[in-house]
């Protein structure tokens, strides 16, 4: 009962004052707002660019080359020290064959799904006569376009007769046939289209048509988007006049396998068999589960620095909230003598001054709750993010509040509680 009684009178205490009261919460507005915009976008950014990494395969292993790392060199004298690192040329012996991906298959039959492999042949233009549209040829295998999780329209996907007989046909997304053939998805499949790429115009057949999924990171306006062209792999890399092996592949790991520690067994089975005598290249495999890891933990990082200076405005805020409470006490000097003398201890008044400070900071906590949302839900929508507010920063802001009401209004409160009666009721 004694707290209601004491929040009604600092209620009517703001009442009183209300320019004042406003004014003191605007700091606390402020700093609660800029948090809560700061950590809700960096959720709503976190969020997305996990969700779109998630959907490239939780599941996939990148196994690339990296160049191996000096070796320490001891000197007559007994000093170690590390070699001078140099850039490398590969050689044929360097990359990964395909004899190597088959024994990897062998090897690990029940945890590898798939070999995801793909060219990029590079940036062109389908064409037909003036219209055009802009197109990145991929030549990918089966395992790849199967992983995509492509949404056909039209058509049928690259088969494996297409890979072996290394034939003229590709994939392409509606964006082209909305550009090429008016959006009519059977009239494409079936077609010749012509491609310009690197000067040369190519011929391919189209034999389906998928719908393209615009990616988050994506923020080009549509006539400068080029969407993937799928072809047969060792038909692009012909193309391409790709004879080497690979320097980069992605294994699909199978459903139930742990990606991370597969990723490790996978790097230290290739450089124990085929790069432990390799002077300069080994083997380097990373999960996409470990990449989404370590993206989410560095997002996380950045939205907590930004979030923290952004706090110093509360501390700011807090600071204004004790200068106002020490005012609001020198102007209640007689109101606070006559209470004393009325018998009212001094824990009575120090808890009407920490529950005016703490109405105080919740107050414009709520209100910078409130407007924090409203400022991350534009920032979110303008930036072409959904909106994902931040609990966690909501549930800090408040508590937050509740501590800096008590906090700075502590002093002043506990100031007030110690007056001597009779001094202040002689007080004008």
């Amino acid at each position: 009962m004694l707290v209601l009684e004491n929040i009604l009178l600092a209620l009517g205490s703001l009442r009183a004052n209300k320019m004042r009261a406003l004014l003191t919460i605007l700091g606390i507005i402020i700093g609660i707002a800029s948090v809560i915009a700061i950590m809700s976008v960096g959720n709503s950014i976190r969020s997305s660019v996990t969700s779109s990494m998630e959907s490239m395969g939780a599941n996939h292993i990148t196994v690339g080359l990296r160049q191996k790392e000096p070796e320490e060199e001891v000197t007559e004298e007994g000093y170690r020290f590390e070699g001078e690192m140099q850039q490398a040329s590969m050689t044929e012996e360097d990359y990964l064959t395909n004899e190597m991906l088959e024994d990897a298959e062998k090897e690990f039959a029940d945890k590898i799904d798939g070999v995801l492999l793909s060219e990029n042949v590079g940036e062109g233009q389908a064409k037909d006569g003036k219209l055009s549209s802009n197109v990145t040829l991929m030549g990918v295998n089966t395992a790849f376009l199967k992983n995509q999780d492509l949404k056909l329209l039209s058509g049928r996907l690259l088969t494996e007769r297409d890979q072996k007989e290394k034939k003229g046909v590709v994939v392409v997304s509606d964006r082209v046939v909305r550009k090429l053939f008016d959006g009519d998805t059977k009239k494409a499949a079936g077609s010749q289209t012509e491609v310009y790429l690197n000067g040369k115009y190519y011929n391919y057949t189209i034999v389906g048509v998928y719908e393209y999924d615009k990616s988050a990171f994506t923020s080009l306006p549509e006539e400068y988007i080029s969407t993937e062209m799928y072809l047969p792999f060792e038909a692009a890399r012909e193309q391409a006049h790709s004879t080497a092996g690979y320097s980069q592949i992605t294994l699909s790991a199978k459903t139930g396998v742990d990606s991370s520690d597969f990723a490790k067994e996978l790097e230290n089975w290739f450089n124990r068999k085929y790069f432990r005598h390799n002077e300069n290249y080994e083997i380097s495999a990373t999960s996409m589960a470990d990449m989404v890891a370590s993206m989410t933990g560095m997002l996380t990082t950045i939205s907590a620095a930004i979030s923290a200076i952004a706090g110093i405005s509360l501390l700011v805020g807090g600071i204004g909230v004790m200068n106002i409470m020490l005012v609001s006490i020198t102007e209640r000097t007689r109101e606070i003598g006559t209470r004393k003398a009325l018998g009212a201890p001094n824990g009575s008044i120090r808890l009407q001054f920490i529950m005016e400070a703490i109405v105080i900071c919740l107050l414009g906590g709520f209100i910078g709750i409130v407007l924090g949302l409203v400022l991350a839900a534009v920032i979110t929508k303008t930036m072409g993010y959904a909106a994902s507010p931040s609990v966690e920063g909501i549930i800090f802001s408040v508590a937050f509040s509740i501590f800096i009401g008590v906090f700075f209004g502590y002093y002043p409160a506990n100031k007030a509680a110690k007056m001597n009666p009779i001094d202040a009721l002689r007080y004008e």
